[in-house]
C-alpha cells in the first residue's frame, strides 16, 4: 500500500507474480507515500511504496511499535513538470518553478515570465499541485521549494493521473507528477538547475543517472529485514524480470538490466 507514483507498476509486479508463484497472492492499493507507511507501522500491510525517504518522526514511531523499518531502493522516477500543449514555453530553472509554487513566490501570471500563452485569457496561472500526504508533493518541496511552503491557492489532486488530466484540459495550467504519466496531449518541460544553465528533459536515462535535476528514488519499505514470502517477492522485484516491469512502465530500473524483446 502507498505510493501513488508505484501503484501502476506496484499492479503490474503483482499481476506478473502470479505466473511465478500462482500460492502467493498480492494484494496492492494507493493511497499516497504517506498511508502506507503508517499502515506498514501499524501492522496493516507487509510492504509500504514510498515515492520518498521515511521521517524521522515515522522511524521513531515505529521503533515505538517494535518495528525497525528497512528500506529497499527499487527504481528511479523522473519528477516531471507538465504544461498544457498550446504554452509555448519549453524550460523552466528551479527558481522560476519556486516563483510559482512557493509561498511569496511572486510568480501568478504567465505574462511575468514573458510566456502568452493561447486559449488562457485571464494569464493567471493555475497551478497543480498532490495533496500533502503524497511522497511526490514532499519531494518537490524538498528539491523544489527548499523546504518552503507552498503558496495557497494550489489545486491539489489526489493521484498523479489527476493532475496530468487538469493540465491537459487547462491551457493556463501547470503541475507536476512522475513521469511515467506522461501521455501525448501534454508538453514536459526541461529542466535547468539555475538560470542560463542548460536545461535537462526528464526521462529514464536522466533519472537514472541523476542528471534531470528533479530526479528520486522510489521506495519499498518492510517492517524489518524481510523474511518468507515477503523475502522471496523482494528479491524477485529486484531481479531482471521485476526490473524490466519497472522499465516498461517508464520509471529508471535501479541497475542496468537485460530485458526480452
Amino acid at each position: 500500500k502507498g505510493s501513488d507514483t508505484l501503484v501502476n507498476v506496484a499492479q503490474a509486479w503483482a499481476e506478473a507474480y502470479k505466473e511465478v508463484d500462482s500460492s502467493t497472492a498480492v494484494a496492492v492499493s494507493g493511497g499516497g507515500s504517506g498511508t502506507g507507511i503508517s499502515s506498514m507501522i501499524n501492522g496493516t500491510v507487509d510492504i509500504a511504496n514510498s515515492s520518498r525517504k521515511m521521517k524521522d518522526s515515522e522511524i521513531a514511531q515505529a521503533k515505538a511499535n517494535g518495528i525497525d523499518p528497512k528500506e529497499h531502493t527499487v527504481g528511479f522516477d523522473a519528477l516531471a513538470v507538465y504544461i498544457h500543449p498550446d504554452n509555448p514555453a519549453d524550460t523552466f530553472t528551479l527558481q522560476q518553478l519556486a516563483g510559482i509554487y512557493g509561498d511569496g513566490g511572486g510568480v501568478e501570471k504567465w505574462s511575468q515570465l514573458g510566456i502568452e500563452v493561447p486559449g488562457c485569457r485571464s494569464d493567471e496561472i493555475v497551478i497543480v499541485s498532490r495533496q500533502n500526504n503524497s511522497g511526490t508533493y514532499a519531494y518537490f518541496q524538498k528539491a523544489v521549494l527548499n523546504k518552503g511552503d507552498f503558496r495557497l491557492g494550489t489545486r491539489d489532486m489526489h493521484g498523479s493521473k489527476d493532475v496530468v488530466d487538469l493540465v491537459e484540459n487547462t491551457p493556463c495550467a501547470i503541475g507536476y507528477s512522475g513521469l511515467a504519466y506522461a501521455n501525448e496531449h501534454v508538453k514536459l518541460a526541461c529542466i535547468a538547475t539555475e538560470e542560463g544553465g542548460e536545461c535537462v528533459n526528464p526521462s529514464v536515462a536522466t533519472a537514472a543517472d541523476g542528471t534531470y535535476p528533479i530526479a528520486r528514488p522510489l521506495f519499498m519499505y518492510t517492517a524489518g529485514e524481510p523474511v518468507g514470502a515477503v523475502k522471496v517477492y523482494m528479491d524477485w522485484i529486484l531481479s531482471d524480470p521485476g526490473q524490466c516491469i519497472i522499465l516498461d512502465k517508464g520509471y529508471a530500473p535501479v541497475r542496468t538490466v537485460t530485458c526480452g524483446g
